[in-house]
């Protein structure tokens, strides 16, 4: 995978290319990372990208001239352009699998308060929120999505296990985990982890997805695929 990221701090990425499995993917050779500073396309002087609003309003927005210059230079008829934004389709493990596949993604980093709306409506093809509140810029959210995908890629992480199980992979979140040692203040780990029926600890681990999902997260059970066992298990864990 090909990844472009369109922003006017780049800076703010520098640790990122060496960091755990972004780093790992980076090395691999499976993902190859560019930052792209916004201002270098900017025709002003003083690399000025932003401007007043028309129609009054509070801040400033980001000119469309410097971005679509930022855009164009990086653009292939394979690229997926991606404007992180609070308006935009929130991010969810399902979104994260699909666009691993792709091999081209441009995500646009805003500032401000947002860019010139001509940019969205006619050269991003996919906005995307990572939750409902404010942030500075769409730096840490490029951040949060080039993270979640780079782990799927091919290699990455040392077997598909890895990842199937992590909490939302397949629509549930995951069991609890445990390590030495075997009892710490008085707190033991469950003995089935100890036992070694590596049938029985499946069970009980897809067990505890179940009802910890349930308790916590009950809003996701919704979009699951639930077989009949999954259904009684759920019934028993509310009752």
């Amino acid at each position: 995978m090909k990844l472009d990221v369109l922003t006017l701090f780049p800076e703010f990425f520098s640790g990122l290319s060496n960091w755990s499995i972004v780093g790992r993917a980076i090395e691999t050779g499976v993902l190859n990372v560019s930052y792209i500073d916004i201002r270098d396309f900017s025709e002003n002087k003083h690399r000025k990208v932003d401007d007043y609003p028309f129609g009054g309003g509070p801040g400033m927005v980001m000119t469309p001239g410097p971005i679509y210059g930022a855009i164009n230079r990086v653009k292939s008829e394979k690229s997926k352009i991606i404007y992180l934004s609070p308006q935009g389709k929130r991010l969810n493990q399902k979104m994260v699998n699909t666009l691993s596949k792709e091999e081209h993604i441009v995500l646009l980093c805003g500032h401000y308060e947002g860019i010139d709306n001509r940019i969205i409506e006619n050269y991003v093809d996919h906005e995307i929120s990572i939750g409902d509140y404010v942030l500075t810029g769409g730096e840490i959210p490029a951040m949060v999505l080039i993270d979640a995908m780079a782990r799927l890629l091919p290699g990455v992480l040392s077997s598909s296990e890895s990842y199937v199980d992590d909490s939302h992979y397949n629509g549930l979140l995951e069991y609890p985990q445990y390590t030495r040692p075997r009892e710490f203040r008085g707190k033991k780990v469950p003995d089935i982890l100890l036992s070694g029926d590596h049938q029985k600890i499946k069970d009980w681990r897809h067990y505890q997805s179940l009802r910890i999902t349930s308790l916590k997260r009950p809003d996701l059970l919704k979009n699951c695929s639930l077989n009949e066992e999954d259904k009684r298990l759920l019934s028993r864990i509310e009752r």
